[in-house]
């Protein structure tokens, strides 16, 4: 049986279907728009792993990994390990990512810590109200909740 013929034996079987689970047995029923949104949260899970995966390195002012993470290295260097490329510094990460409500947010999403304009930290989001981030000199990369409602969060496409 092929898989276009055995999609609809699968549903009269079921009955109602979700969504996902006409994505997860065949491609071409998933909707037009859809793709993409499952490519950036698969990147976003990804870089979620390698950022906790680098629990307990060490802070170093300008590291971008692998042993030693600045803010926004550890960003930068979790996401391209997960197959995206973003800038270099928090505020430019800021610049390229889209804008997402709070209520929106999901896990791995980039958490942008700002003062007035001024963007001066990035972790990523890991749920919970918690982020993965490399906080500061003479700190580690951990997992910390987040501290002020002064945050904005963005979506690496």
């Amino acid at each position: 049986m092929t898989e276009r013929n055995r999609v609809p034996s699968l549903l009269s079987r079921a009955g109602a279907v979700s969504a996902l689970s006409l994505a997860a047995m065949s491609t071409t029923l998933v909707a037009p728009g859809a793709a993409p949104e499952a490519a950036a949260a698969t990147h976003a899970a990804k870089a979620l792993q390698i950022a906790s995966s680098k629990k307990g390195s060490p802070y170093r002012y300008g590291a971008t990994g692998p042993r030693s993470f600045d803010c926004s290295g550890l960003t930068l260097y979790s996401y391209k390990k997960a197959g995206k490329k973003l800038p270099r510094t928090a505020a430019q990460q800021h610049n390229r990512t889209k804008r997402i409500a709070a209520s929106n947010r999901r896990k791995g999403d980039l958490v942008f810590f700002h003062s007035g304009g001024s963007v001066y930290h990035v972790g990523i989001y890991a749920g919970g109200g918690k982020i993965w981030h490399s906080p500061k000199s003479g700190a580690v990369v951990r997992l910390e909740k987040i501290w002020t409602g002064s945050v904005r969060y963005g979506r690496v496409n």
